[in-house]
């Protein structure tokens, strides 16, 4: 599993400019990132390359986040790709939350947010093993 900042920001204007200029100055590469938005509100949920400095940057910031785990998968570049790990996870009863791209050159890997304790055991049922911070961050230094 890897790690991923969920920043909580104000809907409007120049907010995500700033998150991102703030990484990029530090040097930290964001390699994963969905934003949604509600109202006066948006949740930004980034996997960056260093996400201890990340974090640790945006918090010195004022901005506030959450750091939790998720899963980076490999996902088969072929149509139903992504159905068929989707019911690896099913079949052991593991709930996904939400999946967004991370776009590495040559693969497809997406970030899935899964619930259902216990999490580790059950993706050890259903054969699944994600990428590791490590893995993910030298796929893209590779590939760049």
């Amino acid at each position: 599993m890897i790690y991923q900042l969920t920043v909580f920001l104000p809907n409007e204007p120049g907010a995500l400019t700033c998150v991102s200029r703030t990484l990029g100055e530090q040097g930290i590469q964001v390699l994963a990132l969905m934003v949604s938005s509600m109202n006066e509100a948006a949740i930004v949920r980034l996997v960056c390359d260093d996400p201890e400095r990340a974090s640790e940057t945006l918090t010195e910031r004022g901005y506030y986040l959450t750091v939790a785990k998720v899963l980076a998968l490999e996902i088969p570049d072929v149509p139903g790709g992504l159905a068929t790990v989707l019911q690896h996870l099913v079949s052991v009863d593991l709930n996904v939350e939400y999946v967004y791209c991370c776009p590495l050159p040559g693969r497809t890997v997406d970030i899935v947010a899964v619930s259902g304790d216990p999490i580790d055991i059950k993706l050890h049922q259903a054969g699944i093993v994600g990428l590791s911070q490590d893995a993910l961050t030298a796929a893209d230094a590779h590939d760049a």
